[in-house]
């Protein structure tokens, strides 16, 4: 061990080594304590400043948050890229607002934590500052380039009317003022142009597609139709095609659209007509007016030219505006459908499919075609899915709904539900512009056209129940009101499902049913429902409920004056029925589904009940309870029960129902063997119609029911179980129509059928294992038609066929088609028809 003493030099050198070392050592130290005293100091500060920045921060986001919320819902459609950017921004700016809520909630004194939010707010500053100063120049700059883009369009679409109408000016003024109907028309063109230019054609491709190959057509003198429910787009679509360049191009320009409307003046009308036709043959010459005899007719330069009457109410209106000129094509736009004998072809527009309703209507509420993220996609589809692809259901009820609160679509949707307007603006832009349609009916249609309201939405209407309730209110027989149905489905009030055979004298109503546009049910029910309920002339429960509505239950104190009540409910009991008087009530439509149901005690209270239609729309069938009520019913001429369980009817509680003529069971369970000792001419003693539908428990028809010598018409039709007519069957002598048809088990017609001397027509069609006509056939002198197709086993003819000398048609299978095409000879004016296949699945949907 070496000892370094004080005094020794080699000491003195290492004290002043360690000297420096030390001094080295505090320099550095002296600066990392004035660096870390700095960034103390500004730590300290900035978390200081930390609140303030916050609440800058805050007015910042205030203040531009919505101006980026109102670029995505303008109403321009953005492309994906945009639209992602959009998000972002707005998901920045949303975190930005949380984080700046955090600094101003935190400890003033925690600064460690104030400095991580402070660090924090500058990345959403700089993230805020990068899109401010780079991609929204870039949006900006292709909005400017857009919006020339489509100002110059727009321009030259409006010079392009401008010098067409300077063109018209010169060549042609009529009026005595100077004013002309070209100046008016084209005005008025350019405006609904100008209006309609910003809204999203959606769903037309197929219906433009189609009429503009029908007016392409190379014949000449060709009028067009395009027909369709009152708000499904007809105007809109037909402008669209006279603005397309490829109808533009082929015509010249050479298209003249003017709107009939409900009340024109059929004489100027024509006179404009006329003066755009002779303008574009005689270059100008629009001072010539024509001799309406024979002066248009004589024309016979082809010149080819487009005259478009739009909004036509009226055939003999129609009629005087067609023009017989060559080249000269008329595109006739109503909610009628015209006869073939003056449209040579037609177009019927389709309603909007799920897809291009959601798109229009989310263009209507946000501004774009599809469904925006946050926003409730089931509640959206479920208003749309009210407004049944009717594209101004669609547009109205989505401006209603615009800007409005989650609970104001709720109320809404379930004031919708209601048949009910959601605000004024839907009364007046839908319902009352739909009522045009109606208020152009006569008295006697209008009241049918509003029965329809009485039924359930999307539900088909038995077009059987439809006929009975309006022969039964209205006073007409069964011919007018299946043409009052007619006229009805001609101006696209109603459809015809199934209709192939509809109107044929032999046709069965029951195999027919009507449908609605549930915008037009919601129509008829809002007409029906202005009065006071006690005051009402129909009494409709919109919807399906659980019980008997408020409003009927507060004011059953007083009578209600309903001459149609209509309930829609699920299971009742007698509990559940309020107790009302219907001193007027004349139908009764009680709808429901469930498995147990009671008849409302209420029906004793109605003394006029003249139709009663009782539908069970559950899967199963539905055992009817207090059927003894029905014994009050001294009027009751129709009864129509569908779905249901038919109980043993009490012999003592039901009196004789002396004014019963039609009897219609579908679906209905029942078993006649345990009611045979029931006397039916007893029960119903003017009964002249029974139907028996897919009754398939029933296995032989009571011989009570032969006794019945006022029955006119017996309709047993898919009866799977039944085997064999009752013996008796010829006591029926003044039956006059007989269907059988689709009961595979009946393998032989009655004896005793040669007694119905009166029978007009006969089906036995698909009676599979039928094995011949009997001999007793010929006995039914009376014998007009013979359906018997699908009937395999039979495969030769009774020689008695011969004596039919009243027969005028047969539909039969081509295997006995020969042998009775050998009878013609004997039977002059015999009709012989070969059925073809049908595989018919509708049945299926209901």
């Amino acid at each position: 061990m070496v000892y370094i003493y004080p005094t020794s030099p080699f000491a003195s050198k290492q004290r002043r080594r360690w000297a420096n070392q030390m001094a080295v050592t505090d320099f550095f130290a002296g600066e990392i304590a004035t660096e870390l005293l700095k960034m103390l100091i500004n730590i300290t500060r900035k978390a200081c400043l930390c609140k303030p920045s916050a609440e800058q921060l805050i007015v910042t986001i205030n203040e531009l948050l919505p101006i980026i919320t109102e670029i995505k819902y303008s109403g321009v459609e953005l492309t994906a890229i945009r639209q992602q950017q959009l998000d972002k921004i707005s998901r920045a700016l949303h975190d930005g607002h949380e984080l700046a809520g955090k600094v101003l909630n935190s400890s003033r004194w925690n600064v460690y934590k104030n400095l991580q939010l402070s660090r924090k707010m500058d990345k959403v500053e700089k993230k805020i500052s990068r899109f401010v100063q780079g991609p929204i120049h870039a949006h900006v700059l292709a909005d400017v380039h857009h919006a020339r883009f489509e100002a110059s369009e727009r321009f030259d679409r409006i010079e392009g009317s401008n010098r067409r109408l300077e063109q018209r000016l010169e060549s042609m003024i009529i009026g005595g003022a100077g004013e002309g109907w070209w100046s008016e028309e084209a005005v008025k063109m350019n405006e609904e142009e100008m209006y309609e230019g910003n809204l999203v054609k959606i769903g037309m491709e197929l219906g433009k597609r189609k009429v503009k190959h029908m007016i392409f057509d190379n014949d000449d003198s060709v009028v067009i139709g395009i027909n369709g429910i009152g708000g499904s787009g007809k105007t809109t679509l037909v402008r669209e095609i006279c603005r397309d360049d490829e109808v533009q191009s082929y015509y010249n320009n050479r298209i003249f659209f003017v709107t009939v409307s409900q009340s024109p003046n059929v004489e100027q009308l024509r006179q404009k007509i006329w003066g755009f036709l002779s303008e574009s043959r005689f270059n100008g010459c629009s001072d010539i007016v024509p001799q309406w005899t024979i002066g248009y007719n004589n024309l016979n330069t082809v010149v080819p030219t487009l005259v478009v009457l739009d909004d036509v109410w009226s055939l003999q209106v129609l009629q005087q505006l067609i023009f017989k000129v060559p080249g000269c094509k008329t595109l006739v736009v109503s909610r009628i459908k015209f006869p073939s004998s003056v449209l040579n072809s037609s177009y019927e527009l389709e309603l909007l499919r799920e897809e291009d309703a959601i798109s229009l209507f989310c263009h209507t509420v946000y501004g774009r075609t599809s469904i925006p993220p946050g926003a409730d996609e089931d509640l959206i589809k479920q208003v749309v899915e009210k407004c049944k692809g009717l594209p101004l259901a669609l547009k109205v009820i989505g401006a209603s709904l615009r800007d409005q609160s989650e609970k104001y679509w709720i109320g809404a949707k379930n004031r919708l539900s209601r048949a009910e307007p959601i605000c004024e603006n839907h009364e007046t832009e839908l319902l009352n512009r739909m009522k045009l349609s109606i208020d152009y009916l006569s008295e006697k249609v209008r009241n049918c056209f509003l029965d329809l309201g009485s039924f359930p939405e999307d539900k088909k209407i038995p077009l059987d129940v439809l006929i009975n309730i309006w022969t039964e209110l209205h006073d007409i027989d069964e011919e007018e009101a299946f043409a009052i149905l007619f006229e009805l489905s001609n101006k696209n009030l109603v459809t015809l499902v199934n209709d192939s055979r509809a109107g044929d004298r032999y046709s069965s109503y029951y195999d027919i049913s009507v449908s609605q546009h549930d915008v037009l049910r919601d129509l008829a029910i809002h007409m029906s429902s202005l009065e006071s309920v006690n005051q009402r002339k129909r009494m409709v429960m919109a919807r399906r409920e659980i019980r008997v509505p408020k409003e009927w239950e507060r004011n059953a104190e007083k009578p209600f004056l309903a001459r149609i009540v209509s309930v829609h409910t699920g299971e009742m009991r007698e509990m559940d029925w309020v107790k009302m008087e219907f001193p007027k009530a004349e139908v009764l439509i009680l709808n429901f589904d469930s498995t147990d149901y009671f008849l409302p005690p209420f029906i004793e209270n109605m003394p006029k009940l003249r139709a009663l239609v009782l539908i069970n729309y559950s899967t199963k069938t539905a055992e009817l309870h207090n059927l003894s009520v029905l014994g009050s019913l001294a009027n009751l001429r129709s009864l129509w029960f569908e779905k249901v369980t038919i109980p043993q009817l009490p012999k003592k509680t039901i009196l004789p129902l002396a004014n019963l003529r039609k009897i219609s069971l579908l679906l209905c369970k029942i078993n006649l063997q345990d009611q045979s000792e029931l006397d039916f001419s007893h029960l119903f003693p003017r009964l002249t119609e029974l139907t028996m539908d897919h009754c398939i428990e029933m296995t032989i028809l009571p011989s009570s029911i032969c006794h019945v010598k006022t029955l006119r018409s017996l309709n047993i039709t898919n009866c799977e179980s039944l085997e064999e007519l009752s013996f008796d069957f010829g006591k029926l002598i003044l039956l006059q129509f007989l269907r059988v048809y689709a009961c595979p088990k009946l393998k032989m017609l009655p004896i005793g059928i040669k007694n119905l001397i009166w029978l007009e027509h006969i089906d036995i069609s698909q009676c599979v294992n039928l094995h011949c006509l009997n001999e007793e056939i010929g006995g039914c002198l009376s014998l007009k038609e013979i359906d018997m197709h699908e009937c395999p086993q039979i495969k030769r003819l009774p020689k008695s066929a011969n004596g039919l000398r009243s027969l005028r048609r047969v539909i039969c299978d081509e295997e006995v088609s020969w042998q009775w095409k050998e009878m013609e000879q004997d039977l002059p004016g015999l009709c012989v028809q070969v059925a073809e296949q049908c595989f018919d699945l509708d049945w299926l949907t209901e």
